[in-house]
C-alpha cells in the first residue's frame, strides 16, 4: 500500500511540474539548427587557407561574403543545401595586415553570423642557458 501511494505521488508531482512549465501557452523556443565553423587548415606556398563549414537541419540558402577592412567584397556567393564546405586561399600580398570579415546569412534566419580573420606576425627569438654537470 505504501509503495502504491509513493508511486501515485511521484506521478502527480511529474504531472504538476510539467503542466506548470507550459502553463503560459507559449511554445518552447526553436533552437538555431545552423552550425557554422571557420578554421585555419594550413598554408599553401606561405598563403593561409581557411575552411568554412555550414551544417543545417533543413535545406537552406546561404549567402557567403568575404570583405576586407575597407569594405571591398573579395568573394560573394549563394549556396543551397544542408552541408556546405568552402575553402579560401587568402593572398597575403594583396591583403597585407588588413582584417578580413566573413559574413554568413541564412535566408530562414534574419541574423547574420560574422567572423573576422586577423593576421599577426611575431618573431620569437628564444635563448636558453643550461648548466652542464
Amino acid at each position: 500500500m505504501n509503495n502504491a501511494v509513493k508511486t501515485f505521488l511521484s506521478f502527480v508531482t511529474v504531472l504538476v511540474l510539467s503542466t506548470v512549465a507550459y502553463a503560459n501557452g507559449e511554445k518552447a523556443p526553436k533552437n538555431n539548427t545552423n552550425s557554422i565553423e571557420v578554421k585555419h587548415i594550413g598554408n599553401y606556398e606561405n598563403q593561409p587557407i581557411f575552411q568554412l563549414s555550414l551544417t543545417a537541419a533543413e535545406a537552406d540558402e546561404f549567402i557567403i561574403t568575404l570583405r576586407d577592412s575597407d569594405g571591398n567584397v573579395l568573394y560573394s556567393d549563394k549556396e543551397k543545401g544542408t552541408s556546405i564546405t568552402r575553402k579560401f586561399l587568402l593572398t597575403t600580398q594583396e591583403i597585407g595586415d588588413n582584417i578580413v570579415t566573413i559574413e554568413v546569412k541564412s535566408k530562414k534566419s534574419p541574423k547574420a553570423e560574422v567572423y573576422t580573420i586577423n593576421r599577426k606576425q611575431n618573431l620569437i627569438e628564444e635563448m636558453f642557458v643550461t648548466k652542464i654537470k
